[in-house]
């Protein structure tokens, strides 16, 4: 693996500079730059802000990043030796072991299409169960030019206005469902992170307190019947805060504190289903006001109203607040301060789609003493999660 290998960066790039041309000539700025909730598009829309030149104007001038952030898991150089072993299978796999080192691409160019498939498959799902997924990001000295937290203090990025946040149970998706033991939640822990000391893990461990021990993370669902271990509730959680809502905020608390253009951060908590919760993605769901979402409930309308009216007036205006529309009387969505960490939240509450009666609070702007010590934790870590 080697520098060059950002395809699906420089395709983004390339897109928003032809619509930029595009644009200027009614317009006169470049685009909004709009991420969907799925990983590497996330990341792709942090890094592309971090991609700092001096003299040069950004590819857009709004940012709305959802579920994740360039801080996200770990950004490793690209030669690192977790991706080095992961080309070398997906080569292998691809029958191009035996060629020289100069003529790999050459060999895999000339496979076929199912072959090369097949291939990705098979690196893919060897490292999926640990989270350590293959073909991410890596450090390539062309968009990437750093570790993503290095960027962060440099105080150089792409200063625009932004949008971002996260769901409740980012991690229910992802984490292994069946983890059963106390030891199984270390050893996920211990390969994910192995640059993490034995008193990095201890804190975790201590954070998210084994529920044989501990009542914070006991799970009273049946857990046979949704497929979950009795870990389950604890991992997702930990991951979660780990992977998507510690770097959602961290953004917030980096951006907010040196750029003047404001940053806007909600949490998502409508409780969608009784397995995964408000699960990662949920959100993109209500975004647009669909009929399939609106006709469900009174209340499921209301959220979605509410969340649409804020998600457009902040791609017109970069400011969820300036058109007021439909939905006039929803709450002033305040920009982010380090000092009171306060978030828009949605649908915290309501439980209609998981079976409840719950309608909760379709929005309101909430504290973040939830994931205060969590986060707190992550952030300290951001330089041992990347090499």
């Amino acid at each position: 693996m080697g520098p060059g290998q950002h395809r699906g960066f420089w395709r983004r790039q390339g897109w928003c500079y032809h619509f930029w041309t595009l644009s200027r000539c009614p317009f006169g700025q470049p685009p909004i730059y709009l991420t969907s909730t799925y990983p590497l598009t996330y990341s792709q829309i942090g890094h592309h802000i971090l991609n700092y030149k001096e003299g040069v104007a950004p590819l857009f001038h709004k940012a709305i990043i959802e579920s994740g952030a360039p801080t996200s898991r770990a950004v490793h150089p690209y030669d690192a030796q977790v991706h080095e072993d992961q080309f070398a299978l997906f080569v292998s796999e691809a029958g191009c072991a035996d060629v020289p080192k100069e003529s790999i691409t050459s060999c895999l160019r000339s496979q076929p299409e199912k072959v090369v498939v097949a291939a990705s498959t098979t690196v893919f799902d060897k490292y999926n169960p640990s989270l350590r997924w293959a073909f991410q990001p890596v450090i390539d000295s062309e968009i990437i030019h750093q570790r993503p937290i290095d960027a962060w203090q440099s105080g150089k990025w792409n200063q625009v206005p932004i949008m971002t946040g996260h769901t409740t149970n980012e991690g229910s998706y992802y984490v292994p469902a069946l983890t059963t033991t106390g030891e199984d939640f270390a050893s996920f822990w211990h390969v994910l992170l192995p640059y993490f000391s034995t008193n990095d893990l201890k804190t975790i461990n201590s954070l998210y307190p084994d529920p044989a021990k501990a009542e914070m993370y006991k799970d009273t669902r049946d857990l046979e019947a949704i497929g979950v271990g009795p870990q389950f509730k604890r991992m997702e959680a930990s991951y979660a805060h780990y992977a998507y809502a510690c770097p959602v905020r961290q953004t917030a608390d980096i951006a907010s504190a040196v750029q003047e253009p404001p940053v806007f951060v909600f949490h998502w908590a409508l409780n969608k289903t009784v397995r995964n919760g408000a699960n990662h993605g949920d959100n993109m769901y209500y975004e647009s006001f669909q009929e399939d979402i609106t006709s469900i409930s009174e209340a499921q309308k209301e959220v979605s109203g509410k969340y649409h009216a804020y998600v457009t007036s902040f791609i017109t205006q970069g400011d969820p607040n300036a058109i007021q529309g439909r939905f006039a009387d929803r709450p002033k969505w305040d920009k982010y301060e380090s000092k009171s960490e306060r978030v828009m939240t949605f649908g915290k509450g309501n439980d209609e789609l998981a079976g409840g009666t719950g309608v909760g609070v379709a929005s309101q702007m909430l504290g973040s003493e939830d994931v205060k010590k969590e986060c707190d934790f992550w952030w300290k870590k951001s330089h041992d999660t990347e090499e």
